[in-house]
């Protein structure tokens, strides 16, 4: 509850009685000053059970090495102007070098943050800018070619002590320096430029793209208003990441600036383990432990579930991970598809977890890992709080696309464009797959991330992602909210007001369940289809609405189980893979008071919702029924790859600990 609206609960009595010393009344005016500074309403639709907004927080433009390898020009200008519906200019280019394909955004986002790759913002300058001196290095010309590759290139994203390359930045590194003080700049300019309160709203942002030891441990690094730091830290002046987190500490949330940041890690599936690790470097006690694990949880109150590199909730059959096996989370496995040998028998192994096995680099293909998915990070930060008094895997949940289009938001199945410039501008790039890279079969177009705001505006958005009352989804703009609480009727929802009274007597998701003895927590979730919009047709039915729930079992091993909570799985809702038409019914909303059957008071617990469509084509099968039989890629008759999905959304959690 905010500060002006306890003003606005007091009653007169007890306002007269604070004003009987002049010390209370001054505490009251500044309080007063302060809350209506702070918490006035911004926009018209305010609202205090909050609305439901739409971004992408994942977009990467021109100002990215490995965008402006495949012929993407479009800047940070040009990326909100498509975001908020006008046209994109994509590749490929043709002789003049001017882009051959437009793309109308069918949709404008709500918000949207450019996260071009800080580690090569400079070098981009120089390698795009021909009367630079470093022009015409072979650095440069391999950032230019998307079919080269340079030693160099390859060493500052692996490297455990990565550099900048000299040949293009200069012996004193300059050239690059001055150059990525231009591009900072540019991005900061085009999101002020585009920031329109209460119509859509930009965040300045960068990616951290570490890449150490063959490991994705790549994150979003979004600050809340124009106050940032002078330059942005990258994996070069940061190879760690608990380096980033103390460099954002230091210079931006200790700064006394006003400076706010947050950092949102993601495809945790390509980590090998790594992205949530249970090591903690140079902390050798609890209490060194705990604050690191503090700090994370502080710095990172959100991830990116979902984006065109695959889905990172859950996985079946990773080792020490007790349930029955949840056939929904056989979704958009990147690491599969390109990992498979020519017999389509995947070669992903376990990883070592043994001592020294955060310094071994993984080149190759990569490892599988409970520490590589949300679920059983979720379940292991129970672990963590028990073991240290600190849970650093307490997130929320989001989802975005890492388009290197600068299309934010381009997430229709049945109208990609792609996400990668000329290398998956034609439907046979997208049909095909070439073994140990990413693009084509093995991609998708991404998700989106939805947050519950009182308004859409900066403070309120991040105000929401700071308290993880977020969700993601695979693309669609469906709804998903999850309240907790000891108190709620099996009626609520069928009260016209029933959020209020979520609100009140319960926790929104991201939160913890107050402690309480002797009772059983019910839980409130809402799924909605997606209504569609202006010239946006509504889209698929709803399937079903399912509860996760998550704890460490008395036999140390990670326990999960899923019940469907609303709907119904059988249905008999399908697709026609030839006609990409739906059958079937399903719904338009579900909503469901749940009680836990099997509740333990006295074992920590996670929960999270997910809400599922009915079946739906593919885009690549959307692709595939466009193509003449006689002139389809094998890629359309690939059993590996299915012709159909079920988008979801995903709920952030609420976790129980016990009294």
């Amino acid at each position: 509850m905010s500060q002006l609206k306890i003003l606005q609960q007091l009653s007169i009595q007890s306002i007269k009685s604070l004003l009987y010393t002049t010390h209370h009344f001054f505490l009251l005016v500044l309080l007063f000053l302060a809350s209506t500074a702070f918490a006035q309403p911004t926009c018209d639709n305010y609202n205090v059970n909050r609305n439901a907004y739409f971004g992408d927080l994942h977009v990467h433009t021109s100002l990215s090495a490995d965008a402006v390898g495949y012929d993407v020009i479009m800047g940070p200008d040009d990326a909100y102007r498509y975001a908020f519906g006008d046209r994109a200019h994509l590749p490929p280019l043709d002789l003049d070098r001017k882009p051959t394909r437009q793309y109308q955004n069918p949709r404008p986002l709500d918000f949207m943050a450019v996260t071009d790759h800080a580690e090569h913002m400079g070098s981009v300058k120089v390698c795009t800018d021909p009367n630079n001196r470093g022009y015409t290095s072979d650095f440069c010309k391999n950032m230019r070619d998307s079919t080269g590759h340079s030693w160099s290139q390859i060493k500052t994203i692996v490297s455990p002590f990565p550099s900048r390359n000299k040949e293009a930045c200069g012996d004193d590194l300059m050239r690059c320096k001055i150059g990525r003080e231009s591009a900072w700049k540019e991005t900061q300019e085009a999101a002020k430029n585009w920031n329109i309160a209460c119509e859509h709203t930009t965040f300045v942002a960068y990616e951290y793209s570490s890449f150490r030891l063959g490991s994705n441990l790549h994150r979003n690094v979004i600050f809340r208003n124009q106050t940032v730091p002078d330059n942005p830290v990258s994996h070069i002046e940061a190879p760690h990441d608990y380096q980033l987190w103390e460099s954002l500490e230091s210079d931006c949330l200790d700064a006394d600036t006003g400076c706010d940041v947050l950092a949102i890690p993601h495809n945790m599936n390509i980590s090998n383990g790594r992205m949530f690790s249970l090591n903690y470097p140079n902390a050798w006690t609890r209490k060194a432990k705990a604050e690191m694990a503090e700090l994370r949880m502080r710095l990172e109150p959100i991830i990116e579930i979902m984006q065109h590199k695959g889905d990172s909730e859950c996985r079946n059959g990773l080792p020490g991970v007790q349930g029955v096996v949840d056939e929904l989370c056989d979704f958009e496995k990147m690491e599969d598809a390109i990992y498979r040998n020519d017999e389509g028998k995947i070669r992903v192994g376990e990883c070592y977890e043994g001592p020294g096995s955060h310094w071994l680099p993984r080149l190759g293909p990569s490892c599988l890992s409970r520490q590589s998915y949300a679920r059983t990070a979720l379940i292991e930060g129970l672990r963590q709080e028990e073991k240290i008094g600190v849970n650093p895997f307490k997130f929320g949940i989001s989802a975005s696309t890492d388009t290197h289009n600068a299309i934010g938001g381009a997430v229709s199945e049945d109208n990609f464009p792609g996400h990668l410039g000329k290398s998956d501008a034609e439907i046979t790039d997208r049909l095909t797959l070439e073994s140990g890279k990413t693009g084509g079969l093995s991609t998708n177009p991404g998700g989106l991330i939805g947050v519950w705001a009182e308004e859409n505006t900066r403070n309120a958005i991040f105000d929401a992602m700071q308290r993880r009352e977020v969700f993601g989804t695979s693309g669609p703009r469906m709804k998903v909210r999850l309240f907790g609480s000891w108190d709620f009727d099996e009626k609520l929802c069928g009260n016209s007001e029933n959020l209020t009274i979520a609100y009140a007597t319960g926790v929104p998701m991201g939160q913890d369940m107050p402690s309480k003895t002797g009772n059983t927590p019910s839980f409130l979730v809402q799924a909605q289809a997606d209504s569609g919009g202006l010239d946006v047709a509504p889209g698929n039915h709803l399937q079903r609405v399912q509860i996760i729930k998550g704890w460490i079992g008395d036999d140390g091993n990670h326990h999960q189980k899923v019940y469907d909570v609303a709907g119904n799985s059988n249905n008999g809702a399908s697709v026609n893979i030839d006609t990409c038409e739906p059958t079937g019914t399903g719904y338009r909303s579900l909503c469901s008071v749940w009680k836990d059957p099997e509740f333990d008071e006295s074992k920590r617990a996670v929960y999270y919702a997910r809400a599922v469509e009915n079946p739906s084509c593919r885009y690549s099968q959307y692709d595939c029924t466009s193509i003449p039989e006689d002139q389809k890629p094998p890629g359309c008759y690939d059993p590996f790859y299915a012709k159909t999905i079920q988008e979801r959304a995903w709920s952030s959690p609420i976790w129980y600990t016990p009294k």
